[in-house]
């Protein structure tokens, strides 16, 4: 017997919508089954490359689920002799409605995807968004999910995104340069504290730093100048210790040792890093192309 000859007119009510209920209960099951599976699958694989994946395929998944149910119910009420183009006639008015007074959630959703399709942000990455620095945990059609420096997760409305500020290298690069003065020993207790210092402070503000800092080492400079170069990894806008305490102190130690240590002979500044070629790898169908080192 061929199912598509079946006329459900001849069937009994109750019938006819016990066959609409299986047939909304068997796509919401199998609705599950594909989430499921889909999820499982994407999970094995590198979650950042996925990402955009997952989330376009979220927003087509309930799109497709609530136009069948829509339906569905539009076929039930027909039963019930409520005309179909009633139905869709006031589905469209009450949908007219509710997007004049949800205009914020349509914009929500409009800057997700221009996030999601234009790369601007992927997940993991060190950003700067509505005055909230954090490393990128989700992107969602409503919102950007941020881990900020105190664990706490930040919700930003994708409506409130005017600009972003990434910083590809994922923390900022504090770099403290030392002049090296008198003979060799006397430059050697230099390096030493400093290098001491330099542990005590990370140790003591654990809060801006992302990793721990580094001794770049000594550098001969144009007039037989010599400077010790020390690096900190550190949170965006949380220089204030090592500008302020460890810069002090250690030109207070110092100018106890040599009075001719002045100020400016310590200096801090930030490194600024050209951002390099990065792999097009969200989608799993672009071509991938080997990526370029970076200097630490």
């Amino acid at each position: 017997m061929d199912i598509s000859t079946i006329d459900l007119t001849r069937l009994s009510l109750p019938l006819r919508l016990a066959l609409f209920a299986s047939v909304a209960l068997a796509t919401h099951l199998l609705v599950v089954v594909v989430r499921h599976y889909a999820s499982a699958l994407l999970s094995r694989n590198s979650p950042r490359r996925y990402q955009k994946l997952r989330s376009v395929a979220t927003l087509t998944t309930s799109a497709i689920v609530f136009s069948l149910y829509f339906f569905a119910v539009g076929l039930i009420l027909r039963e019930f002799g409520v005309s179909l183009t009633a139905y869709l006639a006031s589905a469209s008015v009450a949908g007219l409605a509710i997007g004049f007074g949800s205009q914020g959630v349509v914009q929500d959703v409009v800057t997700g995807l221009t996030l999601i399709f234009s790369d601007l942000v992927d997940v993991d990455d060190l950003v700067e968004i509505a005055g909230q620095t954090g490393f990128v945990k989700a992107i969602t059609m409503r919102f950007v999910e941020l881990e900020n420096a105190l664990a706490a997760t930040v919700f930003i409305p994708n409506r409130t995104i005017n600009n972003i500020v990434s910083y590809p290298r994922g923390y900022v690069r504090c770099v403290v340069d030392i002049a090296l003065i008198g003979d060799q020993p006397a430059r050697q207790d230099i390096q030493d504290y400093a290098v001491e210092l330099m542990r005590t402070t990370y140790e003591q503000f654990p809060g801006i730093s992302l990793a721990e800092p580094s001794l770049e080492g000594r550098f001969a400079l144009h007039g037989g100048k010599e400077i010790l170069r020390l690096k900190f990894r550190i949170w965006p806008d949380r220089g204030g210790p090592i500008e302020t305490n460890f810069a002090q102190e250690l030109l207070a130690v110092l100018q106890s040792k040599n009075a001719d240590y002045q100020a400016w002979m310590i200096t801090v500044g930030y490194e600024i890093e050209v951002r390099k070629a990065r792999r097009k790898d969200m989608w799993p169908w672009r071509a991938v192309t080997p990526a370029l080192e970076r200097r630490n």
